[in-house]
């Protein structure tokens, strides 16, 4: 299992904070581990398409997608977010 940390207004759009999944055989990689989530999520999924400069982190270091996972690790989404 990995936990899954999602902040700010993909936060709402998703309807969770926070969740645990199943590391799917054979991912290594954030990227593997994205895909999987694109797949359940319909808004993780056009936030990513759109293009939007969404950062990860692995464990709490940010990571690029060619980044390894493993059973155990958190990963955390952070959308861009505006305010003052």
């Amino acid at each position: 299992m990995i936990d899954v940390l999602y902040f700010a207004w993909l936060r709402e759009k998703i309807g969770l904070a926070h969740e645990q999944v199943p590391l799917t055989a054979g991912a290594a990689t954030l990227a593997d581990v994205l895909a999987d989530l694109r797949a359940r999520h319909a808004a993780l999924d056009a936030a990513l398409e759109a293009g939007t400069a969404v950062r990860f982190a692995v464990n709490r270091r940010f990571a690029q997608p060619d980044a390894a996972v493993a059973s155990g690790d958190e990963i955390a989404i952070f959308p861009p977010v505006t305010g003052g």
